[in-house]
């Protein structure tokens, strides 16, 4: 972990430290605009995942940078990323989910909010034809399974997303490009919903979700493992959606799929 450059695994403070020497524009934006979106306040409330925020606070968060969101070489560099992750945040912090910023395209003005869908779903299909380890056994391969998360390196991991696409759920908003959380399903054990400690926690960003947006949270936000409920379809809401996947864009194999050696052939790469 903190290896040179901005690829790598990164702690809090290293991120900080690298970005005030000069990091390239792109990463100082998704940075700043991600710490202040945390840490601050919009319509007199503050950011509703008040676990996000107080992880900022403490800086316990990781991260990490990937310069492209089709190359193959960055996706393989975010892919050892998240190993490294999968190896060390348990012993990082407490909650120490894993913040990923991609770099925007040449032509992010004109992509479309079914654009940022599909680049998502780029990344995380990369990620799973080179993924070393095989699917869990105990996580189903159908989205529509209301007990499907998306699985790398052995472990469900929840990952959520910001976009520039939306006008309107600014907790969602990000300037400059995609930008994901993974958070290891792990860390929500004893928050689900059929706990006491979950109910409230939902209670509180909800609540904070509709000031903070100035809209009701959206129609898709749910709980892991409730009949009706959908993780996929929490990954990157929709604003529009008559732009949104149809189904779930993933096509997951079981058993490990990627070839011996460091470059292992990645599905629909360019």
């Amino acid at each position: 972990m903190n290896e040179a450059g901005l690829t790598s695994l990164l702690d809090q403070e290293t991120m900080a430290d690298r970005v005030a020497a000069g990091a390239p524009d792109w990463v100082v934006r998704h940075f700043e605009t991600f710490t202040g979106a945390l840490t601050g306040e919009r319509n007199g409330t503050p950011f509703p995942c008040h676990f996000g925020t107080n992880a900022v606070q403490r800086g316990d968060l990781l991260y990490t940078a990937v310069p492209s969101l089709t190359d193959p070489d960055a996706l393989f560099g975010l892919r050892d990323a998240l190993l490294e992750y999968l190896d060390v945040y348990e012993d990082h912090a407490d909650l120490a989910p894993l913040v990923v910023f991609f770099a925007p395209p040449d032509d992010v003005a004109s992509l479309t909010e079914a654009d940022w869908h599909e680049a998502m779903w780029h990344v995380l299909q990369f990620l799973h034809v080179n993924d070393p380890e095989p699917w869990p056994d105990d996580i189903p391969t159908d989205p529509d399974d209301p007990y499907f998360e998306f699985c790398f390196g052995g472990e469900p991991l929840f990952p959520t997303c910001r976009a520039p696409f939306y006008e309107e759920r600014k907790s969602r908003y990000c300037p400059v490009s995609l930008e994901t959380t993974f958070q290891p399903r792990s860390v929500f054990d004893g928050l689900t919903h059929d706990t006491e400690a979950g109910q409230h926690a939902r209670d509180v960003i909800q609540g904070r979700l509709g000031d903070y947006d100035g809209v009701c949270p959206h129609a898709d936000l749910g709980d892991w493992g409730v009949d009706g409920d959908r993780e996929w379809r929490q990954y990157l809401f929709s604003a529009d959606e008559s732009q949104f996947p149809d189904e779930c864009p993933l096509t997951v194999t079981p058993e490990v799929t990627a070839l011996d050696g460091d470059e292992p052939p990645a599905a629909g790469a360019d």
